[in-house]
């Protein structure tokens, strides 16, 4: 059959269904005129019939999903959406989070995805930053938006089917496709604006490597929100490749997490490599994954020797484990590195490899000239597949995009160009934190920690609590006492970052300082701040003068102790939070292992997920193990 030549005009799915059975190699590249529902449009006039999308609230067709994004993006157009506008995305993980985005971006405007778990004062802030006049909203969601001057649009309403088509615009090439919101160091996020030629350029320019086809499985494992999701969302949908929606618990979960892997016979999966590492840990004790043959690390600096428990398994062929540098301005990926056995004994910088095709890095110093193989500078990267600049903030796109001949962004990160002539990368040159694939510039935090009335300065920071275990420490000085003391201000302070910022840059301890140590020239000496002790537990969690958790050697007392140790806090009661007292995503998984161990259970943290308290895990390990002496 023939696929309309015209993929920025999208046209009516034929009933017949050829479900031809195509490869990669025989597909003819994309147009560079091409924009994303064009090529979803061709894809689902090819394979109509096969499932596209996968959830927890079940599945669409490539037909289904074309149909339900034509009658929002006509819903989109009555209600004022035009060409070029940014429309909020905020919807829960599911087959209507692919409907909208799709819908939006037929309706010839970009997204602006907002994840449901953030905090509705970072949701509406978000919105209004973006001039977001309609919102694409979940019912149930809807309420956050209340008192704001924007239409929603139900995206899980139920639109019959039928009727004449919608007229939709033509999109163009250079229209924006979407803005995700980074943290900015001046205390406001920046929206990152990228168009449609970016996103496709992105895939056409890793075409060779990776091959992707309609027969790939691939996981929507992170937030919408967060980049990683452009290249998992489009990576399958463009290629007609089914896309599954990972359920949060289940995300949570390595265990879990694994199962689904294997369940859904996933070939191409994408990590931190934080997140593969506490995966890699649930697969040496399970079913090998024998259908993955990709996966694709990035969002923060990799220790090939952390890969050794599944190399040594499964080899660097069957699948291949590929390390991909990426930045929002530079549209998720901008190099390309296999990761191969011989690399677990290497040391030195995180092995970034190659630039993408079509992009060009420079190292440069402070003075802007360029410096020689070996010597470390800031990576500037060239290339069309840089983003169109900051919504909204003209002064802060001119300092960071140059626009040359040629247009270069300069990223803030420290690069060194090595001797095989690859690239390594070494961390920031700035103040900038990569945790755990976000990027996190301190000086948001701190402006929001000095809107404390009774906060003189803040200083936020990354602290190392073990293997794998960083976490952010805020440290602060008071320009007057607070009337209630120290502990009273810390739990004042974290309420005032729970409401605002999303979970991963909450600090989980807070230090009271009376004065912050300087260099001698003035700025504030970050290394030389004291190590913060025990994460306090004040706040929502209990207080330091709350009760035990449970008599001496009963299973809350036990879970205490072990809670204890895993954290580093000294006070812990039966109705404080993990997540509060400072416990992390791989400190869970370590407390279970303990907890497991201790009790003879074999629970999965997922029981946790209605609340991860000393009381909560008790009552589940009391439902499970044997009374003592049973066998």
């Amino acid at each position: 059959m023939s696929i309309s030549s015209d993929l920025n005009n999208p046209r009516e799915i034929p009933e017949e269904d050829p479900f031809q059975e195509s490869t990669e190699s025989a597909r003819p590249p994309w147009p560079p005129e091409s924009c994303i529902p064009g090529l979803f449009e061709a894809v689902a006039a090819q394979y109509p019939q096969r499932t596209a999308v996968t959830a927890e609230d079940g599945s669409l067709t490539y037909r289904q999903l074309h149909e339900k994004s034509d009658r929002l993006a006509g819903e989109l157009l009555d209600s004022g959406v035009k060409s070029g506008t940014v429309v909020g995305l905020y919807t829960h993980r599911g087959t209507d989070l692919l409907t909208g985005l799709l819908g939006i971006l037929k309706a010839g405007a970009a997204y602006l995805p907002l994840d449901p778990g953030y905090p509705a004062q970072r949701v509406r802030w978000a919105l209004s930053d973006a001039q977001c006049a309609v919102v694409v909203a979940s019912a149930d969601l809807r309420a956050a938006l209340g008192g704001l001057n924007v239409r929603t649009v139900a995206t899980d309403r139920e639109r019959p089917p039928g009727g004449p088509r919608p007229d939709l615009p033509q999109v163009r090439a250079t229209d924006p496709a979407y803005v995700i919101h980074t943290s900015g160091s001046t205390g406001e996020p920046k929206g990152v604006q990228i168009e449609h030629h970016s996103v496709v350029r992105l895939f056409t320019a890793t075409r060779p490597w990776f091959g992707f086809t309609e027969h790939d499985v691939w996981t929507l494992f992170h937030s919408a929100a967060f980049d990683f999701s452009v290249w998992e969302i489009w990576g399958a949908l463009l290629y007609g490749g089914r896309l599954v929606v990972v359920p949060a618990q289940t995300a949570r979960s390595p265990a879990a997490f694994h199962r689904l892997l294997r369940d859904e016979g996933v070939t191409v999966l994408s990590q931190t490599p934080g997140a593969f590492r506490r995966l890699a840990a649930a697969d040496a004790g399970a079913a090998p994954l024998s259908a993955l043959r990709t996966v694709v690390l990035g969002g923060e600096s990799l220790d090939p020797a952390g890969l050794r428990p599944w190399l040594e398994r499964y080899g660097d062929e069957g699948p291949r484990v590929v390390n991909m540098y990426g930045i929002t301005e530079a549209t998720v990926h901008a190099s390309y590195r296999p990761i191969l056995r011989a690399d677990l004994d290497r040391r030195g910088p995180s092995p970034i490899g190659v630039p993408l095709p079509g992009l060009t890095f420079h190292l440069r110093d402070a003075t802007g000239r360029a410096v020689p193989d070996g010597t470390p500078g800031e990576l500037h990267i060239e290339g069309p597949s840089l983003a169109r600049g900051y919504l909204g903030r003209p002064a802060l796109t001119a300092e960071r995009f140059a626009e040359g001949p040629p247009r270069t962004y300069r990223t803030g990160d420290r690069v060194v160009r090595l001797a095989d002539g690859e690239y390594g990368y070494l961390g920031r040159v700035d103040d900038q934190i990569k945790l755990r694939g976000y990027r996190i510039e301190p000086g948001e935090i701190e402006t929001l920690l000095t809107r404390h009335p009774a906060v003189d300065a803040a200083v936020v920071r990354p602290h190392n609590y073990g293997e794998d275990d960083v976490r952010l420490v805020a440290y602060v000085t008071c320009a007057t006492d607070h009337r209630d003391g120290p502990a009273a201000l810390v739990a004042e302070l974290r309420e005032l970052a729970a409401d605002a910022l999303p979970p991963h840059m909450r600090p989980s301890a807070c230090v009271v300082l009376a004065a912050l140590p300087l260099t001698a020239n003035g700025k504030v000496d970050r290394a030389t701040l004291p190590a913060p002790g025990p994460i306090p537990t004040d706040g929502p969690g209990g207080t330091a003068d709350d009760g035990p958790a449970g008599p001496e050697g009963s299973t809350a007392a036990r879970i205490f102790g072990i809670w204890r140790a895993v954290l580093d806090v000294e006070h812990v009661t039966p109705d404080a939070d993990f997540f509060d007292l400072g416990g992390t995503s791989l400190s869970l998984l370590r407390m279970f292992e303990r907890v497991n161990a201790e009790f003879g259970t074999d629970l999965d943290v997922t029981v946790l997920i209605d609340g991860a308290t000393v009381g909560s895990l008790s009552s589940h390990v009391d439902a499970v193990r044997k009374p003592e002496g049973d066998v």
